[in-house]
């Protein structure tokens, strides 16, 4: 009788098993199993939810002195119905609505390219604009209404009455305007700035026909069914695969001419800053002065260890003055752009590591002149996130609290700074119109999710979303988080552990190495389950323990902890993540014969040096070490294989050039190592990556053929560096099943 009550109550207690669908970015299911989300936007200092039905103000007490008329629900009727009446398009929800002045009745829908605006207390469309969905890198201007933006490498701005003005008629391939240039480093995410009043345009004009062409092939040029069509194959032209060229500036070789213009939208005029030869110049973080009369550059010199702040005139093109100058024997990087002081246009705040930390320093803006270094500490700065012009602070986010967190502080013009918000996580804030709140959204390895509107003036917090961990009832591995020394015996690193779901400690289990290793990458922080990804649960949940290590060399440590790795990238990260190894060993859960790794990108080139890094005779490679190899397989995902193979800005930053670090290059190269590879690799990557070319994956296979060893190779054609939707749950089928095959 007693085992009859039992059996049901054991199997109530079962907890849920995950699929990898649940887990993994592109399955069916993934989105189910997030914490739930809400959608906010600021409409000035009132914070607005934007729903599917409808879009209102958060009801808290904020204070406000505002007319409530125009605080009345938007729902969707209501707003479709102005949008048919002016013909156009119908919304489905209000997620990517915002409000664009703070003291006006006004809500901006995008539809694709496509922009209005709504007037709801009047009940009208105000403000449209129609722009050619082929169209890419729109940057729109909210006191002119001019969009500019890019087509066929052309650019183009759309005035507010919609008519389109072409600043280049020449653009292609070989010549693009309005477009990110230096290969999106330095910071570099787009290519056009407007000033405030949206009346000038700064733009990057790139000249790359001096560039190497990357041979990209696409093996898809026409869809074969409409031969069955009716259609012969002469009028449609050749089913062969074809050359899709991308111009690929590999270290050492010739870079591309970066130039910068200025189009006036009154005078339709544009006017080139002039810089003299661009020739191996980089010209990177982009900054108008508040007077629309001036703008500010900073260029880093090829050998990117040297760097000016230059101001020119906006009207002219001519360099008027050099700010300051900076420099640093091995690397100069410099990432964000000059910011004035809204309160006092005559200061501007620069971020820099010149101490060896990112922090923010305040500047003179007429004499070029430091006035303060306003943070300071064994910690970095990320991001400046905005001003508060009543209390005249800056607000940012860094890692003083932790170094695995990432929190909200201010810090006042004597330098004295506190913390706002909740104290625990990683935060990401988003300022209200005058600073004055914020929305906080965060996580911690406690909170699944957290969205809070903080004062920033008093600290004071409102909780509007509180999530449920959607894990709830599954069986979740337990994840543990701690520190071990480097290599060089001083400095902590991160580790994550994740231990095998149902862990039994007297049992033996294989191990698995997730690694990154890179510069401006991480993989252990204090988010949610401390940054596990789905595939690290879903391994663990089939027996593996799943082991972590952010080795020197990654960020947000300081710049020492990054520059470790200067001109022999790999080689003292390899000596961390084999600390790593020792630790894995010295568990007594852990089968140390039966040890994997598998990383993409710098981790995929971080894998493969593992496993080739190892022999067992002399060698005269300095970065070989003696031994066994301690990894019995591996799976290396787009890896970087030769560094003389990669592009100019991000290689040579880390290594010089091919010419002037020879033995660097050399030793560190995998086609140099293939006659080592003793256990099982395999290697994956996109047929057309334009990060990590083929040419790296290609050339490693014929390394190993000539050298008589015996990698594994899957590649995925059409896909770039990285895989989405069903193919990135094809791409983590295979990779665990080669652990399943091979390792377990």
């Amino acid at each position: 009788m007693l085992a009859l009550v039992a059996l049901p109550l054991t199997l109530m207690a079962q907890k849920k098993q995950f699929t990898i669908d649940d887990l993994i970015p592109g399955g069916s299911t993934y989105r189910n199993m997030q914490p739930e989300t809400k959608y906010f936007t600021w409409w000035y200092d009132a914070c607005m939810e934007l729903g599917v039905d409808d879009c209102h103000l958060i009801d808290i007490d904020y204070g406000l002195q505002r007319d409530h008329a125009l605080l009345k629900p938007l729902t969707l009727t209501n707003i479709n119905s102005i949008l048919e009446a002016a013909g156009r398009k119908k919304i489905h929800h209000f997620y990517y609505a915002s409000f664009p002045y703070g003291n006006r009745s006004c809500i901006l829908l995008p539809d694709g390219n496509n922009k209005t605006i709504i007037d709801w207390i009047a009940d009208k469309v105000i403000w449209k604009s129609d722009i050619d969905p082929k169209a890419t890198g729109l940057d729109w201007n909210k006191k002119s209404l001019a969009t500019a933006y890019v087509l066929d490498h052309n650019l183009y701005v759309q005035t507010s009455d919609g008519v389109n003005q072409a600043i280049s008629y020449d653009g292609g391939l070989e010549l693009t305007y309005g477009e990110s240039v230096h290969r999106n480093e330095f910071g570099i995410e787009k290519g056009t700035f407007w000033n405030e009043e949206g009346t000038m345009l700064a733009f990057y004009k790139m000249d790359q026909s001096m560039v190497s062409q990357y041979p990209q092939v696409n093996v898809t040029p026409y869809d074969d069914s409409q031969v069955y069509q009716g259609h012969d194959s002469a009028s449609i032209g050749s089913r062969c695969a074809i050359v899709e060229p991308d111009p690929y500036p590999m270290a050492g070789e010739k870079s591309h001419k970066v130039s910068i213009g200025i189009y006036n939208t009154t005078s339709k005029k544009t006017i080139y800053l002039n810089t003299g030869d661009p020739t191996d110049r980089y010209f990177t973080n982009i900054a108008w002065a508040p007077d629309n009369r001036h703008i500010y550059v900073i260029e880093v010199n090829r050998d990117q260890n040297k760097g000016s702040l230059d101001e020119y005139d906006a009207e002219t093109g001519e360099k008027t003055r050099t700010l300051f100058t900076e420099s640093n024997d091995k690397y100069f990087e410099p990432m964000t752009p000059i910011q004035f002081l809204p309160w006092d246009s005559s200061k501007f705040i620069y971020l820099s590591r010149k101490d060896g930390y990112n922090h923010i320093y305040l500047y003179n803006a007429n004499n070029g002149k430091m006035i303060k270094q306003l943070t300071k500490g064994n910690y970095e700065v990320m991001e400046v996130v905005g001003f508060n012009n009543a209390l005249q602070t800056i607000i940012y986010t860094s890692n003083q609290q932790d170094p695995l967190q990432k929190n909200v502080f201010n810090v006042d013009m004597k330098g004295k700074n506190k913390i706002l918000g909740n104290s625990t996580g990683y935060h990401s804030p988003e300022l209200s119109g005058s600073s004055t709140f914020f929305i906080d959204k965060y996580s911690s390895p406690m909170i699944a999710r957290h969205i809070d509107i903080v004062n920033s003036e008093t600290g004071f917090e409102t909780n509007i979303l509180s999530s449920k961990d959607p894990w709830l009832g599954y069986n979740v591995p337990q994840i543990k988080v701690g520190t071990i020394k480097a290599a060089d015996g001083v400095t902590d690193l991160y580790y994550r552990l994740i231990l095998p779901t149902d862990f039994d400690p007297n049992k033996k289990y294989p191990a698995v190495v997730y690694v990154y290793g890179g510069p401006h990458a991480h993989n252990i922080d204090a988010t949610r389950n401390w940054g596990a990804r789905g595939w690290d649960i879903w391994m663990a949940q089939k027996g593996y323990v799943m082991f972590c290590l952010d080795n020197r060399g990654s960020e947000n440590r300081g710049l020492a902890f990054e520059q470790a790795t200067f001109r022999k990238l790999g080689v003292e990260e390899m000596k961390d993540q084999l600390k790593g190894v020792d630790f894995l060993k010295s568990l007594p859960y852990v089968d140390a014969e039966r040890l994997g790794i598998h990383g993409w990108s710098f981790g995929g080139f971080m894998t493969s040096s593992l496993l080739t890094s190892f022999s067992e005779e002399e060698t005269d490679n300095p970065y070989i070490f003696k031994g066994k190899c301690p990894f019995k397989v591996g799976v290396a995902g787009g890896p970087v294989i030769d560094w003389k193979f990669y592009e100019v800005m991000y290689g040579e930053r880390y290594m010089d050039t091919p010419q002037t670090n020879p033995e660097g290059y050399k030793y560190t190269s995998l086609l140099n190592k293939a006659q080592n590879l003793k256990g099982r690799l395999m290697v994956i990557y996109g047929g057309n990556d334009p990060t990590c070319v083929p040419q790296h994956t290609l050339s490693f296979m014929r390394a190993c053929i000539d050298a008589g060893t015996y990698p594994d190779l899957f590649c995925y054609p059409g896909d770039g560096h990285n895989m989405f939707g069903t193919d990135r749950i094809h791409l983590h089928k295979v990779i665990t099943r080669y652990f399943e095959d091979h390792l377990k």
